[in-house]
């Protein structure tokens, strides 16, 4: 049975619970070795992500964040996709949080003609490579990412995606 959920932007004063949802899943379950102090853009949603017309979007369930996914305006008509968690329990299919928030990032680039979309992440998260690759994202390699690109210093896999060519 499929649970109810809704996607809403949100912005720095829910940033706490953006923290609480990221940090453990980064540091505990997949240990990434990142801190609070390597991502101030958690601490600032609203400079860092919609100054420059991206978005942060989260996925609540009776409340509670249980999913995220951002985007950076990169200019050049392309984005970065950051922040791509969902907690544990609410994985799958059956919930279909993933792709409700990556088709809600998919649908923000649409209106904004943003046509490149770019992501980077680590080798430990199995499971969001193939989900990136089911939706139509391809493997690249570091140095095929734009200058533009703003690269994580944790991330050693790339995927692009185009919405259209120019």
């Amino acid at each position: 049975m499929q649970q109810k959920f809704a996607i809403e932007q949100i912005h720095t004063s829910q940033g706490r619970q953006a923290v609480n949802l990221i940090l453990p899943i980064q540091q505990l379950e997949f240990n990434v070795p990142v801190t609070l102090e390597d991502q101030p853009d958690l601490l600032d949603i609203d400079q860092f992500y919609y100054r420059d017309g991206g978005s942060f979007w989260g996925a609540f369930h009776n409340g509670e964040l249980v999913g995220t996914i951002a985007l950076l305006n990169c200019g050049h008509q392309a984005g970065a996709i950051r922040k791509m968690f969902v907690k544990k329990e609410y994985r799958g299919k059956e919930f279909g949080i993933a792709q409700a928030l990556l088709d809600t990032l998919f649908a923000f680039c649409a209106d904004h003609r943003i046509h490149h979309v770019y992501l980077g992440t680590v080798d430990a998260l199995k499971a969001a490579q193939r989900f990136y690759e089911k939706n139509g994202f391809s493997r690249i390699d570091m140095q095929e990412l734009p200058d533009y690109f703003p690269r994580m210093p944790v991330d050693t896999i790339f995927y692009q995606f185009h919405t259209k060519e120019d």
